[in-house]
């Protein structure tokens, strides 16, 4: 993720110039001290740091970007909060809910500005959805399904733990495709469609023991492979989730389609410019699912691009949200999802997870909007 946040930094001078405010990449951080001055050459970081303490202790930084594993995000973020730094944290917002609410209860008292990185949101079809979605045309809403499936974790050989593999580890993750993937279907959920009000989950992992990368040790795998979940939503509509790593051939299949009284649409990740919709109002004869390609100046974000017809691709979303953040420091604006926003996505993530450890329906006390 430090690579997709450092090329959405290096674009906005050139692509958003109108902004008063711009990222200076003063220093970036890691642990291993030939890889991050690697790093700070390629993507022109004026220093490095190879402790995160020393980088939130120094004068010339302002800002603190986490893309660090789930069980640090925690402490670098209070830390930072209370050095007055301002905060752009990688999603999920924290492993469990309680740690998510101290992040929010510390940040908010220091007062610095924070978002979290829920990016899709800012991708030009999906944000175009929330526009047709705002204006009613949609109608009542009946049902919002959505999907995120891989399949990189099927392999029983696959350790947990470490550098590549700390998604698979529960201390390090905090849970795994609830926290991973679903909370991205859920944040553009709620997003879209307003807050989610219960769940009813089904998890499962598929393979119960890996060896640990730390220990070299066969252990118990705490994360869930796979999730499946349906909700009521504030609004009436029903909701219907899936996520798993056990989908073969998949990489990275994200869909939503939401169903409305009048109208419905949908959109596939991998084809990310294209947003689909049909209108019962259309005349019978023509009437059926049409194609929307997002590439015009008027449609969001595209005035920043190129011609008409012309695609952007994934790493544009992380453009587009850097680019905001800077926006709302300009105007004194919240940049959202913010980590009080976020938290609202990890209580739905915390109740699926005790949903299907529980074989119960749990509210999730979610408040939307916040």
């Amino acid at each position: 993720m430090g690579r997709t946040h450092s090329n959405g930094y290096n674009r906005i001078a050139n692509f958003f110039p109108e902004l008063t405010h711009r990222p200076v990449l003063q220093a970036v951080c890691s642990r291993n001290e030939a890889k991050v001055k690697a790093f700070a050459e390629q993507w022109g970081y004026a220093s490095y740091e190879t402790d995160w303490k020393a980088l939130i202790a120094r004068d010339d930084i302002d800002a603190i970007d986490i893309c660090t594993p789930n069980d640090t995000h925690a402490e670098i973020a209070i830390a930072a909060a209370k050095a007055g730094k301002m905060i752009l944290c990688e999603k999920p917002l924290s492993r469990t809910l309680a740690e998510g609410e101290e992040m929010v209860k510390v940040i908010e008292q220091a007062g610095v500005a924070n978002t979290v990185w829920y990016n899709y949101r800012r991708l030009p079809a999906v944000s175009l959805a929330k526009q047709i979605i705002d204006s009613g045309k949609l109608g009542k809403i009946f049902h919002y399904r959505a999907n995120f499936l891989q399949d990189w974790t099927i392999s029983p050989e696959l350790p947990q733990g470490g550098a590549g593999t700390w998604r698979l580890d529960v201390e390090a993750a905090g849970s795994g495709v609830t926290g991973d993937l679903l909370a991205h279907c859920i944040d553009t959920a709620m997003w879209l469609n307003g807050g989610i009000k219960d769940v009813s989950a089904l998890t499962e992992t598929f393979i119960k023991k890996r060896v640990h990368t730390g220990t070299g040790k066969v252990q118990e795998v705490g994360i869930d492979d796979a999730c499946l979940f349906h909700c009521h939503f504030d609004n009436g509509s029903l909701g219907l989730f899936e996520s798993t790593r056990y989908a073969r051939g998949h990489k990275a299949l994200y869909t939503f389609e939401i169903n409305g009284e009048h109208a419905s649409l949908r959109w596939d990740l991998h084809d990310l410019n294209r947003l689909e919709m049909f209108d019962h109002s259309d005349e019978s004869i023509v009437r059926g699912w049409k194609s929307i390609l997002v590439t015009d100046g008027d449609q969001p974000y595209m005035d920043k691009w190129w011609v008409p017809g012309l695609i952007i691709g994934y790493e544009h979303s992380f453009v587009h949200q850097a680019a905001d953040f800077f926006k709302s420091l300009q105007e004194g604006s919240k940049c959202s999802p913010t980590f009080r926003e976020a938290l609202e996505t990890q209580k739905v993530c915390e109740a699926v997870i005790e949903s299907g450890r529980t074989r119960s329906w749990k509210d999730t006390q979610v408040q939307w909007p916040c």
